[in-house]
């Protein structure tokens, strides 16, 4: 089973991510992200990079912080694999993402993200039932 949901979306990909805390939403998020650039399972945890990102409100920072693991990628070269997430005020957040640089010879890259859209971007506690975080992106592909 997989930890995020591919939403149907006219001329882009959107994805849906669930998890107990925002912080937990956060990180799939962006795990959710370099899953479907590329094949994650040849992507080593060998190098780490710390983020630090802010956003006007929860939907802000969610797309902040998802546009700056982006950038690691297509400005750097950078794959993430994995992403601890430790929220410090409500809208500001510090990161470790670890993963490796990109090599052509052992990564496969699946599809070009372009961007990462306020479009339907959400990040709010599921109403009733058990303690729940959802969390909402569309990508410009």
């Amino acid at each position: 089973m997989s930890f995020y949901r591919i939403i149907d979306h006219t001329a882009d990909l959107g994805i849906e991510v669930s998890g107990n805390t925002p912080e937990d939403v956060l990180a799939r998020a962006a795990e959710a992200l370099f899953d479907l650039l590329a094949e994650r399972d040849g992507i080593r945890e060998a190098e780490s990079r710390v983020i630090r990102v802010d956003g006007e409100d929860p939907a802000d920072l969610l797309v902040n912080f998802l546009r700056e693991c982006l950038y690691l990628y297509s400005g750097e070269g950078f794959l993430i694999r994995t992403a601890r997430v430790r929220i410090g005020e409500k809208t500001t957040l510090e990161a470790e993402l670890r993963g490796e640089p990109y090599d052509p010879g052992r990564h496969r890259i699946r599809m070009e993200i372009k961007a990462v859209t306020w479009h339907c971007a959400s990040l709010e506690e599921m109403p009733g039932g058990p303690a729940g975080w959802k969390g909402r992106v569309i990508f410009d592909v």
